[in-house]
């Protein structure tokens, strides 16, 4: 399969060959299943205090002849915490049990829950490169509310790696043909809730993802402007190119992060 090369002017400078990863049958579920699979790996774990509920001193013998027993008294035999006394008479509240007023809960959160899902590694270079290959179906991509118009994909550009200042970065946008897609990242909502409080308080909203070959200026300079991302090929992962496990992200590629990935064949599970 060939694609047209771009150059930073937004003119067709060539054709490239792609690799066999933009040619993977589109698996929506897989890609699915790993964007879950990945983000069971980011949750915190959490649980209450092993002694939560329980600090209280009780004491209620169980035995039948015992001093402050329970046999003949008509008690019930729920863990009770004296509050007062007048000779053999208590006056009692029940405490430390989970139906109990301040009692411990009952089935609380443990830490040792296992949150992790685990997925095959096959299946999971599968749904990256099912996700890669979704970069350039259009319908897909147009699906995620990108406004990308007539633009051809998928979007191959040379000497962008070059670029060290966002205004270039903005630019290179704008010759692609992606205004409108800079007028709609460009939104952002305020969060409901209190994660207002927390750090977080706008919604950005996902915009283009650059995808370089190396450690280059454009990963840089391309993350200055808000919602767009940028990466290096190798460190490509389903969280990216399938946000919320949706797959059809608009991606930008370098000449070159093309060739790497068809050179190292990386994401096939073969060895160069």
């Amino acid at each position: 399969m060939k694609a047209d090369i771009l150059n930073v002017k937004g003119e067709k400078a060539g054709k490239i060959d792609l690799p066999e990863q933009f040619s993977e049958n589109y698996h929506p579920l897989i890609i699915m299943r790993a964007f879950n699979a990945a983000l069971s790996q980011k949750y915190q774990h959490y649980g209450t205090d092993p002694r939560a509920g329980l600090r209280k001193v009780t004491e209620l013998s169980k035995r039948r002849r015992k001093y402050r027993g329970v046999y003949g008294a008509g008690r019930s035999r729920t863990p009770k915490k004296v509050m007062s006394r007048s000779g053999l008479r208590f006056h009692y509240v029940a405490d430390k049990a989970p139906q109990t007023r301040k009692g411990r809960v009952a089935h609380p959160p443990l830490v040792e829950k296992v949150f992790e899902e685990k997925i095959n590694k096959k299946e999971k270079l599968l749904a990256l490169r099912s996700a890669i290959a979704a970069t350039i179906m259009k319908d897909v991509v147009s699906r995620r509310n990108h406004k990308i118009g007539n633009i051809s994909l998928p979007l191959i550009v040379e000497s962008a790696e070059i670029l060290k200042k966002t205004k270039e970065v903005k630019g290179l946008l704008e010759k692609l043909g992606l205004t409108d897609e800079l007028k709609r990242i460009k939104e952002r909502k305020i969060r409901a809730g209190k994660g207002k409080n927390r750090g977080r308080k706008y919604k950005v909203k996902k915009g283009p993802l650059f995808v370089a070959s190396s450690d280059c200026s454009l990963l840089k300079s391309a993350k200055g402007l808000l919602g767009v991302e940028a990466v290096p090929v190798k460190n490509l992962n389903v969280t990216l190119l399938a946000p919320g496990g949706k797959p059809g992200r608009l991606t930008i590629w370098t000449k070159e992060a093309v060739q790497e990935m068809g050179k190292d064949k990386l994401f096939t599970g073969e060895k160069k």
